[in-house]
């Protein structure tokens, strides 16, 4: 009989999704309008604080895609993943709660960068645990239900957050210490639902210590990529990865940003980023089934279609808080489905005991790096001063995207 019920280690790795995704909500809703609050009393960027934002997330991405193929080799020692999670994890904490001091655009934009890159880093680790906690057949499930767990419980520190954030003025608070009160909460938060995993998901599978693992992890990179190069599953479906992930997470990271340098409420903004979690935590879980009935690559090209339409929806008729909340009832159909059956997959093709290895690169290749993505919002908009043109121009890696996929084998 088919197991339904989580192992102990499956619901330890899933309840890290709870955790990390309060932070992940708070920095797709909260975090950019509280920063155009910032950049608005500054008359030098005020005009032009899509792009100053989009420049942020570049640098942090583009941090992560040159760090995590040698912190990945490294982690792939007996014990190490689980080292790894905890300094990302506690740095990452602590750098949240440093975002709630600064009063000046910029010290808090690196601030949250440093934040950024730590939250980021963990998920790689994270992943890579996957491999550990379950096994390939009840990988998607498991994959799935991280996601989908993670969008509802991280609605409960938020709505708190959200509360003291919009009542500030009635707890007689400034919007500054709200908005601190609001990153110790994500920041315990988080701290909080990786203890449950650091307890009880073992590292099964690792490579042997190397006291040089250092000079081997940066001189075997190229060996590496040309086992991935070699692997034609791989190869097809981690290219296509690197352009329709890199597009998912751009407008992850933009909308919100987008839709205040519109003018539209910020409370409009943020309640509607709230019903995206709720209508992706059972869009997620049926994602998954309908990928074990139709296939995976078949529902990977369905997600990254819908993206595609939500894009060309954002540049030429979002305007309004009305068609904002239509668009994050779209994205919440797609986004855990596309991003938990992608790591699924990845998981199942990449060797067990090189996963953090291989893992590096799969976010090097599109899942937390949207270097490309919002460098092309980034650099749409300061030279056109049109961010509807930025926003349009990230329809173009879902397009490559998807015709890299088809080059996928259906089968391995």
């Amino acid at each position: 009989m088919e197991r339904t019920k989580f192992t102990k280690a499956e619901l330890s790795w899933i309840l890290y999704d709870v955790g990390n995704s309060a932070l992940v909500l708070l920095a797709t809703s909260v975090i950019p309008i509280y920063f155009n609050y910032l950049a608005s009393q500054d008359p030098a960027v005020q005009d032009v604080a899509v792009g100053a934002w989009g420049t942020g997330e570049t640098i942090a991405s583009l941090v992560i895609a040159l760090l995590m193929p040698i912190l990945g080799s490294i982690a792939d020692m007996q014990g190490m993943r689980r080292k790894f999670i905890i300094g990302t994890v506690g740095i990452g904490a602590i750098a949240t709660i440093a975002m709630g001091f600064p009063t000046h655009w910029l010290p808090f934009l690196i601030t949250y960068v440093i934040s950024a890159i730590m939250l980021n880093a963990s998920f790689v680790f994270y992943d890579a645990l996957l491999v550990d906690a379950t096994t390939d057949e009840r990988m998607d499930e498991v994959s799935a239900s991280g996601f989908a767990w993670g969008y509802v419980g991280s609605c409960i520190p938020f709505i708190v957050c959200l509360l003291v954030v919009l009542n500030a003025e009635k707890l007689g608070l400034t919007m500054n210490t709200a908005m601190l009160i609001a990153f110790v909460i994500t920041s315990v938060w988080w701290v909080a639902f990786t203890i449950p995993m650091l307890k009880n998901v073992e590292q099964k599978s690792f490579k042997p210590y190397d006291p040089h693992a250092i000079k081997h992890a940066i001189t075997g990179i190229g060996k590496t990529l040309k086992n991935i190069w070699n692997d034609e599953a791989l190869r097809w479906f981690i290219l296509a990865y690197f352009f329709y992930i890199d597009g998912v997470h751009t407008v992850i990271k933009m909308s919100t940003s987008y839709g205040s340098n519109l003018g539209i409420d910020g409370t409009q903004l943020v309640l509607a980023l709230l019903v995206t979690q709720f209508v992706a935590w059972p869009s997620s879980i049926i994602y998954g089934k309908l990928g074990r009935k139709f296939g995976t690559k078949t529902m990977i090209l369905v997600g990254i279609l819908g993206y595609f339409f939500i894009t060309l929806f954002a540049a030429f008729f979002l305007r309004t808080a009305t068609e904002f909340w239509i668009l994050a009832i779209c994205v919440g159909l797609f986004q855990g489905g596309i991003q938990a059956l992608s790591r699924s997959e990845f998981g199942k093709l990449c060797p067990k005991e090189h996963a953090n290895e291989y893992f590096g690169f799969f976010d090097i290749f599109g899942k937390y790096a949207a270097i490309l993505g919002t460098g092309l919002v980034s650099a749409f908009t300061f030279l056109t001063h049109d961010p509807s043109l930025g926003v349009l121009s990230i329809s173009i890696l879902f397009v490559i995207g998807f015709f890299i996929m088809l080059k996928v084998p259906e089968h391995r």
